[in-house]
C-alpha cells in the first residue's frame, strides 16, 4: 500500500508538471503560439515609436530597464537605422479590440501592434514578463494575439478603516497594472473615518477624518485600543492618484457611502443623522472605533442631507474623470428611520410602503442628481430593496444572485461575490494565519470563481461587466500585510477578468505562479508564501511517515519535531521523516532561503495547544 500511494503521488506530480505552460505568463494570453529561436535583449536594441507614442516608447524602457539592468535605446521609427535589431510599436487600426493587442517576438526584432495605445500598453506588461528570471536575456520566439474577457477588471481599495500614503497607492496601482487590472474602486468615506477633503465643510477634516481608537482584535468590546487615529487626502493629493492612474489606463472610481456607513461625516455634523443623539446608544455622536454595522445613518426626510451631499459630490465630481461614483447602499438598517418622524412624513408624502421604499426614494433622487452631472452611479446590491434607480449598476457581493438579477433585469453588474473575491480573508486554517475578517478565500476559492453564472442568455450576460476583488483593511494595518493579503491572489483575479474561460486551468495556473513569485520579491512585493504540501503514510507499527513537497518548486522546506518553532537554523527538508507516536513536526517553506511562510502542523494543534 505504501509503494502504491508513493506511486500515485509521484503521477500526481508528473501530470501537474506536464500541464504547465512553458511560458510563465499571468493573466494567460487570448491565443498563444510559441515558436522556435529567441531574441536577445542587449545594449544594441533599439525602441523605435511614432512621436505621439514617446510616452509608451519610455515606459518600455523603463520596465526592461528595471527587469533586467539594460536600458534600450529610445528612436522615432522614421530615424531607426537600417536592418537595426528592435522592438517596434505600433498603432494598427485593424486590431478593433480597445484593450488588445498582437506581439509578435522573432530572432531580429520584436512587433507589438495594437489598434489603441490602451492595447499597446498591455502588450508591454506581456513583454515584461517574457524576460527570462535568471540566465541570458534570450526572450522566446513567440506569436500573442491578446484582448480581455471582460472590460471590467477591479481591485477595491479601503483607505477608512485604515489610510495609506499616496506613495503605497501609486506602488499598488503599479501591481494592478502588471496585472492588466484597469479599475480602481477608491472607498474614501466609512464610519471609522472621512478620507478626502471637502472645502465646504471643514468638520469632516478636523472632525470626521479622526477617531480616538481602532478595533485591533475580533472583540468589539474588549479589544479596542485608545490611540487617536486617521488622517484625510487632499484633493490635490487625489488629482495626483488619479493622474498617475490614468498614466497606467487604470480609472479610478471613488465610493462615497449613503445613506449607511456615514456615523463619520454625522459626528462632524450631527444635524445630517434622525436624532442629536446615537439612535444605538443615546450618547453623542462619535467617529465609529469598531467595525461593523451601524444603525446610525443620514436622515431620508431631511432636506438639509441632500444639500449635504450635493455639495459634497459637487467638489468630487470634477476630481474624478471616472463615469461612475459609487454610492454603497450597503448595510444601511432602517431602525432609526422607523422613529424618526421626519422619515415617516418623507414616506406619507411620497407614497411610500416601508422603509425599503424609502432607500429605493433616497438613492433615486441622488441618481438624478448625479446623472444630471454626467455620472452614472454604481451601488452594492442592497440598492436593489424598494426597486433598483433607472441608470444603476449593481455590485454584487453577498452572493452572484444579485448580479444574475441585475443582468436579467438589463441593468449592468459587477461581481464580487464575498465567498470568492473578499481579499480580507483567510487564505488558509486561521490558526496558521494572520487574523483576518473570518471568512476563508483561499487561492483555488478565487481562481475558480466564474463572473457569468449558467443561467444567462448571450444578451443577458452582457450586461456581466467583469469581476472585482475586495480588500477591506479593518484588520490590515501595515503596507506589508496589505501586500501579503493582495498578493498572488490578485493573480487569480486578473486571470478570471482577462483570460479566455476555456482556457482556465488551476494546476497550470499554479505553475505559471512559481515565476510570479520571483517577480514578486524582485519587484518589492511581500506576497504570501505557499506553505508546504504535506503527504502522510501511516506505517504498520503506528508511526507515520511525513512527506513534504515544495509547491514553488525552488524553495527551502525546513522543520521541527521537538516542538520549536521553525527558523532558518532549523534543519532542512531532505527526505521523508519518521514520527514516533505522540511526535508533531513543524514545518514551513523558505523563499529563496530568506522569506518565511507560514509554519504548519502535523497533528493539527488546538487553539490551546497552540
Amino acid at each position: 500500500m505504501k509503494q502504491l500511494l508513493s506511486l500515485i503521488f509521484l503521477i500526481t506530480c508528473t501530470i501537474n508538471l506536464a500541464a504547465q505552460s512553458k511560458l510563465s505568463l499571468i493573466p494567460l494570453p487570448a491565443k498563444m503560439e510559441e515558436r522556435a529561436g529567441n531574441f536577445m535583449l542587449n545594449k544594441e536594441v533599439y525602441i523605435s515609436y511614432a512621436p505621439h507614442l514617446k510616452n509608451l516608447a519610455v515606459l518600455t524602457q523603463v520596465a526592461l530597464s528595471e527587469t533586467t539592468g539594460i536600458k534600450p535605446v529610445l528612436k522615432i521609427t522614421r530615424e531607426l537605422p537600417k536592418n537595426a535589431k528592435a522592438i517596434r510599436l505600433i498603432i494598427d487600426p485593424k486590431i478593433t479590440a480597445k484593450e488588445g493587442y498582437v506581439l509578435e517576438v522573432s530572432s531580429n526584432q520584436i512587433l507589438l501592434k495594437a489598434g489603441t495605445e490602451n492595447g499597446l500598453f498591455y502588450g508591454i506588461q506581456t513583454l515584461v514578463q517574457l524576460v527570462p528570471l535568471k540566465g541570458d536575456l534570450k526572450l522566446p520566439c513567440v506569436y500573442i494575439a491578446d484582448e480581455p474577457r471582460f472590460g471590467w477588471r477591479g481591485m477595491l481599495f479601503d483607505s477608512c478603516r485604515h489610510i495609506w500614503s499616496v506613495d503605497f497607492i501609486k506602488k499598488f496601482i503599479d501591481q494592478m497594472a502588471k496585472h492588466k487590472l484597469n479599475k480602481f474602486h477608491w472607498h474614501l468615506t466609512e464610519d471609522q473615518g472621512w478620507r478626502i477633503e471637502i472645502k465646504k465643510y471643514p468638520r469632516l477634516q478636523e472632525v470626521a477624518a479622526y477617531r480616538n481608537g481602532t478595533q485591533i482584535g475580533p472583540n468589539r468590546q474588549k479589544d479596542v485600543d485608545s490611540t487617536r487615529y486617521g488622517g484625510y487626502y487632499t484633493q490635490d493629493q487625489i488629482k495626483e492618484v488619479v493622474a498617475y492612474a490614468s498614466s497606467k489606463y487604470i480609472e479610478v472610481i471613488p465610493e462615497i457611502e449613503m445613506p449607511g456607513h456615514s456615523v463619520a461625516a454625522i459626528t462632524a455634523y450631527p444635524y445630517l443623522a434622525c436624532g442629536k443623539v446615537s439612535f444605538e446608544n443615546g450618547k453623542p455622536f462619535e467617529v465609529r472605533k469598531v467595525w461593523g454595522v451601524s444603525k446610525d445613518l443620514y436622515c431620508a426626510g431631511n432636506d438639509t442631507v441632500f444639500t449635504f451631499l450635493q455639495d459634497v459630490l459637487t467638489e468630487i465630481i470634477p476630481l474624478f474623470p471616472s463615469k461612475y461614483i459609487h454610492i454603497g447602499g450597503d448595510e444601511a438598517p432602517h431602525d432609526a428611520w422607523k422613529t424618526c418622524p421626519k422619515c415617516q412624513a418623507r414616506m406619507k408624502k411620497e407614497g411610500l410602503k416601508d422603509e425599503a421604499a424609502l432607500q429605493s426614494w433616497f438613492i433615486q433622487r441622488m441618481e438624478k442628481f448625479i446623472n444630471n452631472k454626467g455620472k452614472k452611479i454604481i451601488g452594492w446590491e442592497e440598492i436593489m430593496q424598494g426597486g433598483l434607480a433607472e441608470n444603476a449598476t449593481v455590485h454584487s457581493w453577498l452572493g452572484v444572485q444579485s448580479g444574475l438579477k441585475a443582468a436579467k433585469s438589463g441593468h449592468d453588474a459587477i461581481m464580487s461575490p464575498y465567498s470568492h473575491l473578499y481579499f480580507d480573508g483567510y487564505q488558509a486554517e486561521a490558526k496558521i494565519e494572520p487574523m483576518a475578517i473570518g471568512y476563508w478565500v483561499p487561492l483555488d476559492s478565487v481562481y475558480a470563481f466564474e463572473p457569468v453564472h449558467p443561467d444567462l442568455n448571450e444578451t443577458e450576460a452582457k450586461h456581466i461587466l467583469g469581476a472585482q476583488a475586495n480588500l477591506w483593511t479593518e484588520f490590515i494595518a501595515t503596507e506589508d500585510y496589505l501586500e501579503y493579503m493582495a498578493f498572488p491572489r490578485m493573480s487569480a483575479l486578473a486571470e478570471i477578468d482577462w483570460s479566455p474561460k476555456s482556457s482556465r486551468n488551476f494546476a497550470d495556473f499554479k505553475g505559471r505562479l512559481n515565476a510570479q513569485y520571483q517577480r514578486y520579491h524582485n519587484q518589492g512585493i511581500n506576497f504570501r508564501i505557499p506553505v508546504p504540501l504535506i503527504q502522510l503514510t501511516v506505517n504498520a507499527d503506528s508511526t507515520n511517515n511525513i512527506t513534504l513537497t515544495d509547491p514553488t518548486t525552488s524553495s527551502t522546506i525546513r522543520y521541527t519535531t521537538d516542538g520549536t518553532d521553525v527558523n532558518l537554523n532549523s534543519p532542512i527538508y531532505t527526505k521523508p521523516v519518521t514520527l514516533q507516536k505522540g511526535q508533531s513536526i513543524r514545518y514551513a517553506l523558505f523563499f529563496n532561503n530568506l522569506r518565511k511562510s507560514s509554519t504548519d502542523y502535523f497533528p493539527k494543534l488546538s487553539k490551546r495547544s497552540k
